[in-house]
C-alpha cells in the first residue's frame, strides 16, 4: 500500500512537470513568432527611409507623425525601449494615429514601430547635436562621410509587437543613411 502511494504522488507530479514544460515550449513558440512578425515592421520602417515618404535628408530635419517619425531623440525606459511606444495613451497624445499599424487578424498581431532620429533637436543634423554613423574595416571604427563631406546621423527603429494575450516582443535597431 505504501509503494501504490508514493507511486501515486510520484506520477502526479510527472504530470505536473510534463504540462509545466509544455506550457513553457508554447510560450517559447510564441515568443518566436512575434519576434519573427516583428521583422515586418523592421521592412517597412527602412522601406519609408529608403524609397518612401522619408528618402528626403530635408524631409528628416523635422517630424514627419504620418509616418511613425521623430526628428529627435526620443526619451526611453531602462531597456532603451522609447517611451512614447510603450503604451497606446502616450502615442496617441504624441499625435502619432494607427493608421500605419500593421495588423494580421488571422494571427491576431499588431505591429507598431517608430523611427526616431538620434539628435537633440530638429533641424540640420550636426556632429555637435547628432549620433552619427561610424563604421570601418575589420572591426575598427571611424567616422564616415559621405563625398558631401555630411557626416550621417543614426537612426532609430523599434518596433512593439502585440499579439493574442496581449503578449508584447519589442524590437530595435540602429541605422545610418
Amino acid at each position: 500500500m505504501f509503494a501504490l502511494i508514493i507511486l501515486m504522488i510520484s506520477g502526479i507530479a510527472l504530470v505536473r512537470s510534463f504540462d509545466s514544460s509544455l506550457v513553457l515550449a508554447g510560450n517559447m513558440a510564441f515568443k518566436r513568432d512575434l519576434v519573427n512578425q516583428g521583422e515586418r515592421g523592421m521592412a517597412a520602417a527602412i522601406a519609408s527611409i529608403k524609397s518612401g515618404t522619408l528618402v528626403s535628408e530635408t524631409t528628416r530635419q523635422s517630424d514627419l507623425l504620418s509616418s511613425n517619425y521623430l526628428s529627435s531623440l526620443q526619451t526611453t525606459d531602462a531597456h532603451g525601449i522609447p517611451t512614447i511606444l510603450l503604451n497606446d495613451s502616450t502615442w496617441k497624445t504624441a499625435g502619432l494615429g494607427t493608421s500605419d499599424d500593421i495588423t494580421d487578424a488571422t494571427s491576431q498581431v499588431t505591429i507598431r514601430y517608430v523611427i526616431d532620429r538620434l539628435c537633440l533637436a530638429s533641424g540640420a543634423a550636426s556632429t555637435a547635436n547628432c549620433i552619427v554613423g561610424s563604421y570601418g574595416d575589420k572591426g575598427g571604427t571611424a567616422n564616415t562621410k559621405r563625398a558631401t563631406g555630411i557626416t550621417p546621423p543614426v537612426y532609430r527603429i523599434s518596433v512593439r509587437v502585440t499579439g493574442p494575450r496581449n503578449t508584447q516582443t519589442y524590437l530595435q535597431t540602429t541605422f545610418s543613411i
